[in-house]
């Protein structure tokens, strides 16, 4: 397995990285332990969580389980804790489930940083990341309605120095290792970098948006950024929420796979159920059935090939499934491929 470096900290995460969203909902404490021990034992040292997981569904009831999945599993490996990046992310305005929507704010990172370390039975995290910006964002389909214009300039800068200075306090007391972003804009993480730069505060080393064959707004203003600033993508959903691997090809209406995403919590996968998406997933399909190779191991092997990626998080609610993914860190995706790849991206840009 490569191990990318993680901005410029000096931490080597796995070009995979263990998504654990299902973790506690769809996926048991016993299976989040045994897709654990299967990774690491792959080549696989990154995980990824967040307070508010798991997401299938969301709820006030389960928010948290995910980490405490963690939490028990490394309360049993103790020994083993070192091999293991953890990441984590503190929720921003809005979100109900966790304390009552309340912003991103020294004080919110403090209760959320506690809070992480205690479910996770640790002592430190290893990158704490900032789930979405106070200010808004155009992730998850905001992108239709996005308008920047009601942002105040001095307001979220000022918040962001104040931010930084409470996360350059946690790590300096060993709390926190790396800090990094989530669902940020470009001129959002330039401004995270400049005040860093300017008042000796730490540096974001990564940002963690949504990337696969069938969301590429990263490959624009965020990665001439990323490149420049040595900030790594961590990509999520890098299977388009299930769309990728082929599973849902055949659904007609409101017709969905037992006990798949679709199912379970959201049929629109969150804005990307349309028919533009089911024409494109059908085209990459054909792409991987000319090419004779696994649908999903050739999405997450393309998003491996990209310049700027840090590490691809995926996730799983079967071993078999688990096994299929980290698989694709072995495929080599020919010229040939690539070209009938970027043939399908031509056609259907921007499919969600």
């Amino acid at each position: 397995m490569k191990m990318n470096e993680l901005g410029r900290t000096g931490i080597m995460v796995s070009e995979l990285c263990l998504g654990s969203m299902t973790w506690g909902t769809q996926n048991s404490e016993a299976e989040g332990h045994s897709q654990i021990d299967y990774a690491l034992d792959h080549g696989i040292n990154f995980i990824d969580t967040a307070e508010m997981y798991p997401t299938t569904p969301l709820s006030k009831e389960t928010q948290g389980d995910t980490e405490r999945v963690i939490g028990s599993w490394v309360a049993n490996n103790k020994s083993r804790r070192g091999d293991v990046v953890l990441a984590t992310k503190v929720c921003g305005s809005g979100y109900q489930n966790v304390r009552d929507g309340a912003p991103i704010s020294p004080d919110t990172i403090k209760a959320a940083l506690e809070a992480s370390l205690k479910s996770m039975q640790t002592d430190y995290i290893d990158l704490y990341q900032l789930h979405w910006p106070n200010r808004g964002s155009y992730a998850f389909r905001q992108s239709w309605t996005f308008d920047p214009t009601g942002q105040d300039t001095k307001q979220t800068l000022e918040h962001m120095e104040e931010v930084l200075d409470a996360l350059d306090g946690h790590i300096k007391s060993g709390k926190i290792r790396s800090v990094g972003l989530s669902n940020e804009s470009a001129w959002g993480t330039a401004n995270w970098l400049r005040i860093a730069e300017s008042k000796g505060y730490p540096r974001m080393a990564s940002v963690q948006n949504e990337y696969s064959l069938m969301c590429r707004y990263f490959d624009l203003d965020m990665a001439e950024l990323c490149h420049h600033e040595d900030v790594g993508l961590l990509s999520f959903s890098p299977l388009a929420c299930g769309l990728l691997t082929g599973k849902y090809i055949d659904c007609k209406g409101d017709d969905r796979p037992q006990g798949s995403r679709a199912d379970v919590s959201n049929a629109s996968l969150g804005g990307r159920w349309n028919d533009t998406a089911h024409r494109a997933i059908k085209a990459y399909a054909a792409v991987a059935k000319k090419h004779n190779i696994d649908m999903t191991q050739m999405a997450l092997s393309w998003c491996l090939t990209r310049p700027f990626m840090a590490s691809v998080i995926f996730g799983a609610t079967s071993m078999g499934q688990l096994e299929n993914s980290i698989k694709s860190s072995e495929l080599q995706l020919s010229e040939d491929i690539m070209a009938d790849i970027l043939s399908v991206y031509k056609d259907f840009p921007i499919p969600y």
